[in-house]
């Protein structure tokens, strides 16, 4: 793939000589860190280029900008795989980096395409990280940029398998620190908010709870002013403990050790999965540009994002507590929450993520959310744990039973589709007849 990568970066600079570039990148955090190492990747090489963050992509968007200046060389990032049909009769080449699945029967020489699903090995590896490594392969001077992959990699949950590739990025990132803790974040903030607020796994009288909060850290003589990445070996073995003994109360028994990544960022030690969640925060309520340029480190962008941050960890939050309380379509191996207008569709995909890594459900239980936007429902489905059926296939399936205009996007384990809100009972009850049958097939 390296390889592959060396060779596009050549044809790149050929076919983008004296020509300006538009870059189209997808909102969530995988996306943004992506467009930002190809912002400062264009600028280093003094490359003029405009860019579009969309939610996804679907026949509207691509008709909108094949259409745009034919002097403009697209270049798509953490997307456009799934679209390959619009790409059939291209006049000019197009670039695309991206991870999801794709049917290789659909490429063609104009469609210039990094993706490791073209590559025997097929190691995972996030957009950014892509991205990263064509930048790279562009000058070693971008180097620099290995955090914004990182940033990415982990926003795409991909720091449980690290790969060749990943430990290279991980590598190239000056002043990285890794170490093994409690998978809360953000590690460096005030352990009393940290706890608070822990979406990552929900703690039974302690998430969204200040006065569990206070109770727990007061049991095990701990100050919560403390940051986690502060604490002793002891402390946090008691910490664990604690936790650990409240969850399995629940029955949930998720893993809630692992590594954190710590960077500096702003001039300040920061967490790296805090600062993933922060992006995807600021672009999932519409705020992509600050979003953007947190990512750059634009210093008005800073205090911003942070307040959206707040309130995105409240609605989150709210959300959680909301998702118990809606009556849940439970079948053999699924779930389907229809939140309707009980969650906001910015935030279904990752409160059915939440749920997913709850061990309420067994492994390869295909968890389906649901919530409205506007006249459409945004659809998010997940599988709990690492094995099981293949998800972008079951949506798609579903949608081409009852002949639906929706394009899905994603992959095996995580996918997703928006359909119209008059096709909600036909859509579930197709969905429910599908997995109830065909489960076992996918």
């Amino acid at each position: 793939m390296i390889n592959a990568i060396s060779n596009l970066t050549k044809e790149f600079l050929e076919i983008t000589d004296k020509k300006p570039i538009r870059l189209i990148s997808h909102h969530d955090t995988d996306g943004i860190t992506s467009a930002a190492i190809m912002i400062k990747t264009f600028q280093r090489i003094q490359k003029q280029f405009s860019l579009r963050i969309i939610k996804g992509i679907d026949k509207q968007i691509l008709k909108e900008e094949l259409k745009r200046n034919k002097n403009e060389t697209l270049f798509f990032v953490d997307l456009a795989s799934n679209s390959l049909d619009s790409f059939q009769n291209l006049e000019n080449p197009i670039f695309i980096l991206d991870h999801h699945e794709l049917d290789k029967s659909k490429l063609n020489d104009k469609i210039k395409i990094i993706n490791p699903h073209l590559f025997a090995d097929e190691e995972e590896i996030c957009g950014a990280g892509l991205c990263y490594l064509f930048s790279k392969a562009l000058s070693d001077k971008n180097k620099d940029l290995a955090h914004l992959a990182i940033m990415g990699m982990i926003g795409d949950r991909h720091e449980t398998h690290i790969t060749k590739t990943y430990q290279q990025i991980l590598t190239d990132s000056e002043g990285l620190e890794i170490k093994k803790s409690l998978l809360i974040f953000s590690a460096t903030r005030p352990l009393r908010k940290s706890l608070e607020y822990s979406t990552n796994f929900f703690i039974p009288g302690v998430t969204g709870s200040s006065a569990g909060v206070q109770e727990l850290l007061r049991e095990n003589q701990i100050s919560g002013e403390k940051t986690l990445y502060e604490l002793t070996e002891e402390e946090i073995s008691k910490l664990v403990t604690s936790i650990s003994v409240k969850m399995a109360s629940k029955g949930d028994k998720t893993e809630i050790i692992g590594n954190i990544y710590l960077m500096k960022f702003f001039n300040r030690k920061e967490d790296v999965r805090e600062l993933s969640v922060l992006v995807n925060a600021c672009s999932r309520l519409g705020n992509s540009d600050i979003a953007l340029s947190f990512c750059l480190q634009l210093e008005k962008a800073k205090e911003q994002a942070q307040e959206i941050y707040l309130q995105y960890k409240q609605e989150l939050i709210d959300a959680l507590k909301n998702a118990n309380k809606i009556e849940r379509i439970n079948g053999n191996g699924f779930m389907i929450l229809n939140a309707k207008d009980s969650i906001k569709d910015t935030i279904i995909g990752t409160i059915t993520s939440i749920m997913s890594s709850s061990l309420d459900y067994q492994e390869g239980t295909v968890l389906i959310g649901m919530a409205y936007n506007q006249d459409k429902i945004k659809v998010s489905a997940r599988m709990a744990g690492r094995k099981g059926k293949n998800l972008k296939e079951m949506l798609e399936k579903t949608i081409t039973l009852i002949n639906l205009d929706a394009e899905v996007g994603g992959h095996q384990k995580a996918a997703g589709c928006l359909i119209k809100k008059e096709d909600e009972q036909r859509f579930i009850n197709e969905l429910k007849r599908n997995l109830e049958i065909n489960l076992t097939k996918f």
